[in-house]
């Protein structure tokens, strides 16, 4: 049995990035966690609507646990690289994954190149010897706007989610907020070309692709 722990910078980002593969996972009855690093601030008017979509998402996955941080949105840089650190050390402590998904390292947004640098951070072996693999994923909106000359996401691992892409745009939708009409990346237009595409990279009708950083068989 594997135990997974998806990394999502933003809420949404672990849909974005992986959602049909967490399925895939649950559906072997391997265990999925779900830890969220930022969110909006408690004095924001779409505070609590966010609370209920996250909340939505949860069941929508069945997560065996879910971990929040709570950093504030955009914010992160903010705060030290050691106290993130080690807030994240906490979480994987706690969840002791075998495999992690981690954030593409080169994503524009600098809350997700902050978590990243964390998270790697937190995946040398000697101490975190039960990771045995590390992904990055590819989310909408800030991977394919990573700076070129050699810095793009070029995946090596492809996983087709077919039979799981319907409803990871189910899932996808809650996220009201987050989604807007076609060419905004995060569309659902979008998402099913990007799908396509990754599947046709693959041989099959969709799929979602990954940076395999590290394997220990």
């Amino acid at each position: 049995m594997n135990n997974v722990l998806v990394v999502a910078v933003h809420p949404d980002d672990e849909t974005l990035g992986c959602g049909g593969t967490l399925l895939k996972y649950k559906d072997n009855n391997d265990k999925i966690n779900w830890l969220i690093c930022t969110d909006i601030h408690k004095d924001n008017p779409n505070y609590k609507k966010r609370q209920n979509e996250i909340k939505k998402i949860q069941e929508l996955y069945d997560f065996d646990s879910v971990h929040k941080l709570e950093f504030e949105t955009t914010k992160v840089d903010e705060h030290t690289m050691s106290e993130i650190i080690n807030r994240i050390s906490d979480i994987i402590n706690k969840v002791k994954p075998n495999i992690i998904y981690i954030p593409f390292k080169n994503d524009v947004h600098s809350d997700h190149r902050k978590i990243f640098e964390a998270t790697y951070s937190c995946t040398k072996s000697f101490r975190y010897p039960f990771i045995k693999k590390i992904y990055m994923m590819e989310t909408l909106s800030e991977t394919e706007f990573a700076c070129s000359q050699g810095e793009n996401f070029i995946p090596n691992v492809f996983n087709d989610i077919s039979t799981y892409f319907s409803k990871k745009l189910e899932i996808m939708k809650i996220y009201q907020s987050e989604l807007s009409e076609h060419p905004f990346p995060r569309s659902l237009e979008t998402i099913e070309a990007i799908a396509k595409f990754r599947g046709s990279t693959s041989n099959c009708k969709y799929a979602e692709s990954f940076v395999l950083i590290k394997e220990i068989s």
